[in-house]
This record gives structure tokens, sequence and C-alpha cells, in this order.
């Protein structure tokens, strides 16, 4: 993964997105890769995996391409989020029920819905093996299967999370936990953390820090508060623009920055996290905590994990402008399951949506793919519960902003966007 994809991606959904910039795809093969399918219970046109936003976003696409009954998106879960939402909801200004649909609900009408996992990607037989050993085959695969979330891999969590003081805005079951340590905390160090692996919504763990200093502001407790950054990262932020803003903020509100300090255990018994010295390897050293929120280390799901249509990590290896995949001309990827390296964001994935719309239009016709993806994302970055800053870039970490304003300034409007627009344009836009 590339700095800017680890160091300044979040979830949220780009203004205009739709308005993507057309290029030219430099590919040496258009063919479909034809071998014998395998024989299998099931056959669509186009099979979708994922049902999370780059999996509903181009069902919804093919399914006006190929019709209905010629698309399928193979996802287990009954509930979909939009999680842009739960730095607010770990912040108490949203409900975490407002973040939530039932599956069934944004599955586009008509689109099969299959209840199951992926166990294993044949796309030499272009097949994927299900569940049960249920086969599915398919003529056009789309990758769609998210980031998996790695607690684990913090001594001491996930169990520690029973314990109080302790949250994560990162899952649906420590998000409120967030809130209440923020409520609870009374004096002491408070600690954000940002692990040392790509992640999603990599601005989070800075949008709930600032949003719980202006908390402990307005409750009367700031005083009572040290307030500890501790990033695996070298820098604040990805891109310098935005970057130097933050910085600012954060020496007018008097809050310590730790780089290159990588979260390795949590003893919530004791209040106690024990952190590793990345530029020293195997010195690490111990911060008691009265509030604790914890970035979990990510990666890709475990079904892609040497998996064909992966790199030697494990994400989907797409071309960087088409998201065709590199080797299968019939595989396609979106999102933050792919080596793209860009912020894995739902900004990211529409704006990833509309160039593989086009991309899969002219594989379908044999023809050269045009449209190029610029690396677009963006994120809100949360400074209060009334402002944020606007962040937009490209893949070369250079702002690409969408409003004639100097979107790096602290504005009320945007945090409108954020909290009230950008959900909607979610539900009813892009989904759709």
């Amino acid at each position: 993964m590339s700095a800017i994809g680890v160091a300044a991606s979040c979830s949220c959904l780009r203004p205009g997105v739709w308005l993507l910039k057309p290029g030219v795809q430099k590919m040496s093969s258009l063919g479909l890769h034809t071998a014998a399918r395998c024989a299998a219970k099931d056959y669509y046109e186009v099979l979708v995996l994922g049902g999370g936003t780059g999996g509903i976003t181009m069902s919804a696409r093919m399914k006006r391409k190929v019709g209905a009954g010629n698309v399928a998106v193979v996802e287990p879960s009954k509930t979909h989020y939009y999680q842009p939402l739960w730095t607010l909801v770990g912040a108490g200004a949203k409900q975490l029920a407002t973040s939530a649909r039932p599956t069934e609900s944004v599955m586009p009408r008509g689109v099969e819905w299959i209840k199951s996992r992926v166990t294993a990607l044949d796309p030499d037989k272009n097949c994927v093996l299900l569940e049960n050993d249920k086969k599915i085959s398919y003529k056009y695969l789309i990758i769609a299967l998210g980031i998996s979330l790695h607690y684990e891999k913090i001594k001491g969590l996930p169990e520690g999370f029973q314990h109080p003081k302790i949250g994560s805005n990162y899952s649906v079951h420590t998000v409120e936990k967030t809130w209440r340590a923020l409520q609870d905390f009374k004096e002491g160090n408070a600690i954000f953390t940002f692990p040392n692996t790509p992640v999603k919504c990599a601005g989070a763990p800075q949008k709930i820090m600032y949003l719980s200093e202006a908390y402990w502001r307005k409750t009367g407790k700031r005083s009572k508060a040290n307030i500890m950054f501790n990033t695996s990262l070298g820098v604040i932020f990805g891109v310098k623009k935005y970057a130097d803003a933050l910085l600012e903020i954060i020496k007018e509100r008097n809050i310590a920055v730790n780089y290159r300090r990588n979260l390795v255990e949590v003893r919530a018994d004791k209040q106690e996290a024990v952190f590793e010295n990345l530029d020293k390897p195997g010195v690490t050293e111990v911060h008691q905590y009265e509030m604790l929120h914890v970035t979990p280390p990510m990666g890709p799901p475990d079904v892609l994990i040497n998996s064909p249509v992966s790199d030697e990590i494990g994400w989907v290896d797409v071309d960087t402008e088409t998201l065709q995949h590199k080797k299968y001309p019939n595989v396609f990827g979106i999102g933050d399951c792919t080596n793209l390296p860009t912020s894995k964001t739902a900004a990211a994935i529409a704006a990833q949506s509309g160039v593989l719309d086009k991309t899969i239009s002219m594989v379908m016709k044999n023809q050269l793919p045009t449209k190029k993806y610029d690396g677009y994302t963006s994120c809100p970055l949360v400074t209060s519960y009334n402002k944020v800053i606007l962040a937009e870039f490209d893949y070369n970490a250079q702002p690409l902003e969408t409003f004639p304003i100097d979107q790096s300034k602290e504005r009320v409007t945007m945090y409108h966007m954020k909290a009230d627009v950008m959900p909607l344009l979610y539900w009813n836009a892009l989904l759709k």
C-alpha cells in the first residue's frame, strides 16, 4: 500500500462523485478468460462477491446492463451499515440504529441475494466455491469483499472490550463503548491509536480524538485530560495541505502526538496500553489510560490470501486505472479489498464505481476501456461537533477539491454535509 493509502483514508461520499475524468486505458489483453466453466449448480452473467458499499453499488449498475435475473450478490450479513456514521455514534452525536438497514432493503430489486460466504475462488474455471461446497459459475466476476478487522492481533483483545474505559469506532460491537468511555472519563490519559497496517477510514482515529477533546471542553473536564495520539505513521496525514491544518489544531488544543508507536497489547484490567517503538524494534512503552480508543490492525479477507486473484499480500490485483484484473480479463475489483494505491473509503468506491461501470461495458463489447480512475478519494475530517475539514485528493496526494473555497479550513457547512447530507446521498443515490 502507498503512504497515501494508509495515512489519509476515511469513509465518506464525494459530492458530485459521478463527475469523473475520462482517460485512456493501457491494456495488453481484452479477450475473456474462456477456460471451461466448472460443473456448477448455478450460473450468472455477473456475480458480485460482497454486499457492502461496492457490491451493492455495482450490482445495481450491472442490473441495468444485463437484467436483474442475470446478477447475483454473495453476502452472508443480514444488516448493511453506513459505517462513516460510526465516528459520530462513538461521540454521542448520532444513534447506532441510524447507520443500519436490512441487507434485503438495499439489495436491488430482482438481483439474486445468495446468503452465503465465499470459501474459494477459481478464476481459471470461472467459478467460486461457497459454504456447503456449493459452486457458482459466472461470465463476469466483481470482487467487493472489503477489509477484515484483526483485534486479535493485539494481545489482550478482543476480550479486553469486556472492561470499561475502552472502545473502538470500527466495530458495531464496540462503537457504543467509545461513547460510554467518553462520558465516564474523569482524569488522566486519553489515548487514541493508529495501527501499523493499511486501514479503512484512517481519518477516524483522529476524528474521535477531536470530538472527545470538544466534549471534555464542553463538560469542563478538558483540564483533567492528557490527550495522546499514538500513531504507527510518521506523519499526521498523507496530504501536506491538510496535514498542516491539522497540526495547527493539534497545537492549539494541546494534544500530544507520538509518531511511530504501534499498539501491541492492552491490559484492560489494569488500564494499561503497551506500544512498540517502530524505530527501535522490541522496545516498548507502557501507558496508563483513563480512556483508550483502539483502531485495529486490518488486512485482506482470509478467502483472498493466497488466492489466484490476489497479489502477494492478499489484495485483489487490479489495474490502477480501469479496476480490471491484471491476469483475468473477466474479473474486476472495487473498494477496500483491492491493491489500488489510494484510500480505502466509501468516497473512493463511489468514484471507482463510475469507472468500473464503463470498464465492464467496454469489455462486454470486446473494446478497450477508456475511462480512467485517478485515485480520487475524500475524507471529512471532523474536528468538533459542528466543524469539518473536507480533504479531497488523488493518487499523487494532490488536493482534488470539489468546492471553490479553501477546504483546509474548518467549516460548519462541511459538518452538516458529513452528518446529514452524505448519509442521504449514500442510501438514496450511491447504492441505487
